[in-house]
């Protein structure tokens, strides 16, 4: 994409001859908020913002001090691939600013907005490559899969390849960069990768991505979820989250001497990612359904250890390939892509950068398989386990000073009142299990 500001988007409007320009923005918990404005509207909303009632939007303002503002970036300005008849759409993604003009706390793009501009003031250019895996189902009331494939297999006539393909292609035409796309493990489950990008565009990437898959989806008449964890049995999606640090156009993560061809840059990062791991994985990991992908045996870590070949560990670093220092990198295993990625990217760089900071030690690498260890032998080797569950993760984020600073008071004490609600509901709901397990016998 070409960086845009206000004059060519502007341009673009009457070139393209758009009907609609979509205004987006998030809440706390990374859904797609917005609204729509005609072309004769969008000068002025370039230059003032549009005003919108807060109050409404989870995790925003109170009623009594609702009004808000959404202002458009003219640099994620994108025509959309999808059109009808009479409609012609672009999009925009917006800043929320308050009335008198300053950022709005509770808006999640500020919180990695301000991490992006910390990591800058230090010389530093973020890059983020996700990996989001999502299933394919008939419709949204049941998980009924659509194949019964498998890791990498390939079927030119199935139609959740088709679907995929067809996702693919719109993706490129948003001018979002896939690398490759497949089939993942579970029966109808996919994964398309994008090509690394600077990190604040890639959570508005990641944004679109989602609803690109939706969308596709729908046009078929079937559903497409992020849900963690929707199959009893079957692996659950993951968002194995791939991260450097650049100065200039040098990757400041490779080190040619390091025996695993890591800087000190790069160590002190993941020992900052370890050793923070529990406090962030509420933010990276924040439904109660995203637990039950959090268990051994399905792909998915629980143990906080990193390593090259090691699949098992909560970070894995790919192996180095000569010639390719640009790609030396690190691969945070835990998030779903059902979180929010400007908190989550936001997260991971503030406990990677707390570790360059203040100079953590990294622990060795672990390259046996965890899930095979007995408890004693991860205690011997000082491996510890990530939060069991959502009620344990949010109290161990509650007490982290780093989070909170990260995030920000509102969004902090926000996020948090938020989960302890959403647990308190699961923690009470009879389930169908306890319905059929008990109400026959007791």
């Amino acid at each position: 994409m070409k960086t845009m500001d206000a004059a060519k988007v502007l341009e673009a409007i009457e070139r393209e001859k758009i009907t609609v320009i979509r205004l987006w923005f998030t809440d706390i918990l990374g859904s797609l908020k917005g609204f729509a404005v005609t072309p004769r509207e969008l000068e002025g909303a370039l230059k003032e913002g549009m005003g919108f009632d807060g109050s409404s939007i989870e995790g925003f303002v109170r009623i009594e001090e609702s009004d808000l503002i959404a202002m458009p970036d003219p640099s994620t300005f994108r025509i959309l691939p999808w059109k009808t008849a009479d409609e012609r759409a672009a999009s925009m993604i917006c800043d929320i600013f308050t009335p008198d003009g300053k950022p709005y706390e509770g808006d999640p793009r500020y919180v990695l907005k301000r991490m992006i501009k910390k990591v800058a003031d230090m010389g530093y250019t973020y890059y983020v490559g996700p990996e989001l895996e999502y299933f394919y189902f008939k419709d949204p009331a049941e998980p009924v899969a659509l194949d019964s494939e498998g890791y990498f297999d390939f079927n030119h006539h199935d139609i959740g390849t088709e679907m995929r393909r067809r996702t693919v292609m719109e993706l490129e035409e948003l001018g979002i960069k896939v690398e490759y796309s497949h089939h993942e493990v579970a029966p109808s489950q996919h994964e398309i990768d994008l090509r690394y990008q600077e990190g604040m565009s890639m959570g508005d990437i990641t944004m679109l991505y989602r609803l690109v898959v939706r969308e596709v989806a729908r046009r078929y008449g079937y559903h497409a979820t992020f849900m963690p964890k929707p199959i009893f049995g079957e692996n659950g999606n993951g968002m194995h989250v791939h991260q450097s640090l650049f100065k200039g156009n040098r990757n400041a993560f490779y080190d040619k001497n390091d025996e695993y061809h890591l800087s000190s840059v790069a160590k002190s990062y993941v020992a900052g990612i370890l050793k923070h791991s529990s406090e962030i994985i509420a933010v990276t990991n924040q439904w109660v359904n995203s637990y039950k992908r959090l268990v051994p045996g399905y792909e998915a870590p629980v143990y906080i250890s990193w390593g090259q070949r090691n699949r098992s560990t909560l970070i894995r670093v790919p192996m180095y390939k000569p010639g390719h220092e640009v790609a030396t990198r690190i691969e945070f295993r835990a998030p779903d892509p059902a979180c929010n990625p400007y908190l989550t990217f936001a997260v991971l760089l503030a406990a990677g950068l707390k570790g360059v900071e203040e100079g953590y030690e990294l622990m060795a690498p672990v390259e046996d398989d965890i899930f095979k260890m007995s408890p004693a032998q991860r205690r011997r080797r000082g491996i510890r386990t990530l939060p069991g569950d959502l009620n344990e993760a949010t109290n161990v984020l509650s007490h982290s000073k780093l989070m909170r600073e990260t995030l920000g008071d509102h969004i902090f004490e926000t996020f948090i009142a938020n989960k302890r609600v959403e647990w308190q509901k699961y923690h009470t709901h009879v389930s169908r299990y306890e319905l059929d397990t008990y109400l026959p016998k007791l």
